[in-house]
């Protein structure tokens, strides 16, 4: 499952914001549509989807590559389950889970291009992804060299199978800051150190990291924002582009205005090329009774933050932008574990199409600026 744990701190932040507005659930039989780019203006930046599929099936994951290939020019396959530490450092021949999910992806690759986005913390961002027995390697420092190496060798026998055109070699690393400043500061060697070597190798490939940037606009829990921001920022300033993943409502937006703010706040925070790596925004009213969590949102304030989303992507030359699923997966949802149900349930209404595979109006928005095609080499 998606990042099952690290929202987990969100939680009571959600039910602050959602607490103000206590609604039942109406959805517009229309939604007013701005207009995103002029007739016969040329789209300057990619758009795409991530991989992750509205059901469970072979089938469903399928047609959920067959609607990328429609309806994009770049998507993303996300490597962020687990890292095989036991057989990378031993040398020894990777688990057949790990060997069976790569096949399986690359055999579905789509032509277009591909941005790979492999993690190498955990979901909680605390500490390394774990192997597939549930344990990370011992270590003293992050930068070790046994996981230096080893991290190397998993980011490029991944490069071989994908060909990649974008790559980010961690996710949301702003959050670890968060967690442990020690760690963060390890965590920044160990990467330095591994972005050279995949560039020694593979010169021509934008190398990052992602960040979070509803946990980097007004944060929370950090004693002092401006360090924090600081921080990043020249973290930021070392990679070859910014990947940002972000969440609105996770920061309870609603609004346009609210929209724009994130937009103009990420716009000034660096030179750097910016792509959206990771976002959508709910169309449906969330609520999750074990948090005692309501939220409130329809299919027009989704298509609102998309059309903002593909504005400001126009105006401020992004690379690209990925939604993250393009299908509600409640199909998928319903094979999640009890114990996973309810955080499943924060992401599950986010797709430009419905369950049943119905068109949302930001799915109008979408076709729309992408038939506009693109410049872009």
């Amino acid at each position: 499952m998606k990042h099952q744990k690290k929202y987990l701190f969100f939680i009571l932040l959600l039910f602050v914001f959602a607490c103000k507005k206590e609604q039942k659930q109406i959805q517009p039989e229309s939604c007013d549509y701005a207009t995103v780019l002029e007739e016969g203006e040329i789209r300057n930046f990619k758009m795409g989807f991530s991989t992750w599929p509205f059901g469970a099936t072979e089938e469903d994951k399928i047609t959920t590559m067959n609607f990328i290939e429609q309806n994009s020019d770049i998507y993303c396959e996300q490597i962020d389950d687990k890292i095989p530490w036991s057989s990378l450092i031993n040398n020894t021949d990777y688990p057949q889970e790990f060997l069976d999910e790569i096949n399986f992806r690359v055999g579905k690759r789509v032509d277009t291009e591909l941005f790979l986005a492999i993690d190498l913390l955990n979901t909680d961002r605390n500490d390394l992804l774990e192997d597939y027995d549930g344990k990370i390697p011992e270590y003293t420092h992050l930068y070790d060299d046994a996981i230096k190496n080893a991290f190397v060798k998993h980011v490029k026998w991944l490069i071989e199978q994908f060909s990649p055109d974008y790559l980010i070699i961690s996710q949301e690393a702003n959050e670890l800051y968060i967690e442990d400043q020690e760690k963060w500061n390890e965590f920044k060697i160990l990467i330095d150190e591994v972005k050279t070597e995949i560039k020694s190798s593979y010169p021509d490939l934008p190398v990052s990291v992602s960040i979070v940037l509803h946990n980097l606009f007004e944060p929370e829990d950090v004693d002092n924002i401006a360090d924090y921001q600081a921080e990043v920022s020249e973290f930021i300033g070392t990679m070859d582009f910014a990947p940002i993943s972000f969440y609105p409502f996770f920061k309870g937006m609603h609004t346009k205005t609210e929209f724009q703010t994130a937009f103009d706040f990420i716009n000034d925070f660096t030179n750097k090329p910016i792509a959206f790596v990771e976002t959508c925004h709910l169309a449906e009213n969330l609520k999750i009774n074990s948090y005692n969590l309501e939220i409130s949102s329809d299919i027009c304030e989704q298509n609102n933050y998309m059309e903002f989303l593909l504005d400001n992507a126009q105006t401020n030359d992004y690379l690209f932008v990925i939604w993250w699923s393009h299908r509600d997966f409640d199909a998928l949802w319903e094979t999640f574990p009890n114990k996973y149900k309810d955080l499943g349930k924060l992401w599950r209404d986010t797709g430009i199409l419905d369950e049943d595979g119905e068109h949302r109006p930001a799915y109008t928005t979408w076709i729309d600026v992408f038939n506009h095609y693109t410049d872009v080499n």
